[in-house]
């Protein structure tokens, strides 16, 4: 076990972790080793880099297990680094790349963050998170390759946990690029669904849908969920969406949600819900990540329940997963 020390000492040099894996995938060296064992030589060559200061990343990176240098100092992939191949199913590069670059930025600022309350990504930007994403098309691409890489494995424990064979129409709003839908759908061969979202952000996930051989029972709506949402589904799914936002802004969302909905229609919010205790729990670092980036909150179960009874729904069940992600179930009131 480290001592108090030697723990602090590694926990204050995370950031060294992080940017040395972003530059890493920046450079595409996962990508380029998944062709076999490569000298740093060869790996500067094929990637514009520094050979020597190319091979002094590589040899920190294989000293905490992220690629293998042997003794003739050729580096190949490990369990770890196979996770950032773009071509790996699941694929964590992009997660690496939004950590490292621009969400990075936006956790420099974050002492201005809890002086004013300001969101950090806000002042560092000029702007909110998604209005960046929306005029610059490349960190978008990136962003919706994080959110598989970071949200990806929640999808089968929540189709594990979660009974979506009820419904004959879902509406995935602020449904993204449609990873999560084409999961369910693939699940539930006879589920039609609605993907709501901006229209840049739709035009994104036809193309995988299509992929996945759903699109044809998939109805793209365009729109802004602080306006309204489409009507015609009997249950309204938000997955990560009500985090993203204060209160406030919640409220809106939820609002126009219920004026969407029929008497029967369910509502489905797939949050990370945080425990009232002291107790660990990785959604409490992701909540320090909302309030840095996007300005939302990650809450506790009392916290959704007064967010749900302002907005006049009725509370049914919050369903864990096996992953940190719960569903929380309502109706309208």
């Amino acid at each position: 076990m480290n001592s108090p020390r030697e723990e602090l000492n590694q926990m204050v040099a995370g950031f060294w972790r992080t940017q040395a894996v972003y530059v890493a995938v920046r450079l595409r060296i996962p990508d380029l080793l998944a062709l076999g064992p490569r000298t740093a030589d060869e790996l500067a060559a094929e990637s514009g880099s520094h050979s020597r200061s190319l091979y002094r990343l590589l040899r920190a990176l294989a000293s905490s297990g992220v690629f293998r240098e042997d003794a003739d100092h050729c580096f190949s992939l490990t369990p770890l680094s196979e996770c950032l191949r773009r071509d790996t199913p699941g694929s964590m590069a992009g997660l690496a790349w939004m950590r490292g670059d621009w969400q990075y930025r936006a956790w420099g600022d974050l002492l201005h963050n809890v002086q004013t309350g300001e969101t950090a990504f806000n002042h560092v930007f000029g702007e909110p998170l998604f209005d960046f994403l929306r005029h610059t098309p490349e960190n978008a691409a990136i962003f919706d390759q994080g959110m598989v890489g970071v949200h990806g494995r929640e999808t089968d424990a929540m189709l594990a946990a979660s009974d979506f064979s009820k419904i004959e129409v879902l509406a995935d709003i602020g449904g993204g690029n449609g990873s999560v839908l084409a999961a369910v759908l693939t699940k539930y061969p006879t589920l039609r669904a609605i993907l709501f979202d901006r229209a840049d952000v739709i035009d994104r996930a036809k193309v995988n849908l299509a992929q996945a051989g759903v699109a044809d029972r998939v109805q793209f709506v365009a729109g802004d969920f602080f306006q309204s949402v489409p009507s015609g589904a009997d249950a309204y799914f938000l997955r990560h969406i009500i985090h993203d936002w204060n209160d406030d802004q919640s409220r809106t969302i939820l609002n126009n949600c219920r004026a969407a909905m029929s008497s029967n229609s369910r509502l489905l919010l797939a949050e990370f819900v945080l425990p009232d205790g002291p107790e660990p729990f990785h959604g409490k670092w992701f909540d320090l990540a909302m309030m840095a980036v996007t300005g939302g909150q990650e809450r506790t179960e009392s916290e959704y329940r007064t967010l749900l009874d302002e907005c006049g729904f009725v509370w049914h069940q919050v369903v864990p997963t096996a992953t940190e992600l719960s569903v929380i179930e309502a109706t309208r009131g």
